[in-house]
């Protein structure tokens, strides 16, 4: 368990509601007049360091609520995920920090592991308190974690969230609300990985998602007209008000099939480094080469190349390789029954 002997006293907001400090980084929001039925939320950025669109708009939201443009209407937990790397303007010091959210894993003792750790705890508390089972398609009353980033690459889909693999459903209002703050696909995972999102929704059995906000860029280089909508999102949630839905049409879906890992030193992949994720690759292309694994080549159907990155750890992941799926199709993990 963290430290928690030493925290400041609570603040109070112009707008109503108290900031409780909850560690580093970590801020917990305290509504004075909670809305009645609304979900709590936890919206995390900068797990990665040099991802900053995600960290303007957290300082944007956290202006807002200081100067009483927005009221605590439902328990919030900010998070600035890791603090160092954001100082050091780079993505980790030590080793990824987002494959690192289970108890197993986080068990080593770099700087990442232990902040691991300590997100854990605070997730853990915050939703021992305020979880419980989102009520049928009520957007507002579904609990979320929000985990903002930004790609590394260009996109062809510049806005999309990535969906863990846990045993709990994506009421489609939340499809809808997404839709209508600015995301254009989903990438729904095949399989469990330790990132952030994945703990709260495998752990805790909250909707949560990894959201990819455009591409990483200093601060103040960031454009965030596209993500004015995604900010009216994040307001929504913690005044406890519905947010603004958009058909499901809006999203394109896609589900992961399978990745490449780097087995050896000797690794490569088939394209370029600066092909875009979302990326679609024809039957009998390789696209990827190790010098213990051999070739792997795109077989039965074309494949969209998503998070490629040639110059991971060995045993880590170089790229997701995915294929679309209906919003209404079995095979897409959480993906929506109907509109």
């Amino acid at each position: 368990m963290a430290d928690r002997s030493f925290r400041y006293e609570p603040i109070e907001l112009a707008g109503g509601g108290r900031v409780i400090d909850r560690g580093p980084g970590i801020a917990e929001l305290v509504p004075a007049a909670p809305v009645p039925d609304a979900a709590a939320t936890i919206i995390s950025a900068g797990i990665h360091g040099n991802e900053t669109a995600p960290l303007e708009l957290l300082l944007h939201l956290a202006g807002d609520l200081d100067d009483g443009g927005i009221t605590v209407g439902a328990p919030t937990l900010l998070i600035v995920g890791h603090p160092a790397s954001i100082v050091a303007e780079t993505r980790y010091i030590e080793t990824n920090l987002n494959r690192l959210f289970t108890r197993e894993v986080a068990a080593g003792n770099t700087r990442e592991h232990a902040r691991a750790r300590e997100l854990m705890d605070a997730v853990d508390a915050f939703w021992a308190a305020h979880a419980g089972p989102g009520t049928g398609e009520d957007q507002r009353t579904t609990p979320l974690h929000l985990d903002m980033h930004t790609a590394i690459r260009e996109s062809r889909y510049p806005r999309f969230a990535v969906e863990p693999l846990a045993d709990i459903e994506t009421p489609a209002s939340v499809w809808r609300v997404m839709a209508a703050a600015g995301l254009q696909a989903v990438l729904s995972q095949h399989a469990p990985s330790p990132t952030f999102s994945h703990y709260s929704r495998a752990v805790h059995h909250v909707v949560a998602f990894t959201l990819e906000l455009g591409r990483v860029a200093r601060f103040g280089g960031n454009d965030l007209a596209p993500l004015a909508s995604m900010a009216d999102w994040l307001a929504a949630r913690v005044s406890g008000q519905p947010a603004a839905e958009t058909p499901l049409e809006a999203l394109t879906f896609f589900r992961v099939v399978d990745e490449l890992c780097r087995v050896s030193e000797d690794f490569s992949l088939g394209f370029d480094d600066d092909v875009a994720n979302f990326t679609a690759f024809e039957v009998g292309v390789v696209i990827a080469r190790d010098g213990e694994a051999g070739e792997t080549v795109v077989a039965d159907a074309p494949v969209y190349v998503v998070f490629p990155n040639a110059h991971v750890e060995r045993g880590a992941r170089a790229a997701l390789l995915a294929r679309p799926v209906s919003a209404s199709s079995p095979q897409a993990s959480g993906a929506p029954s109907g509109g």
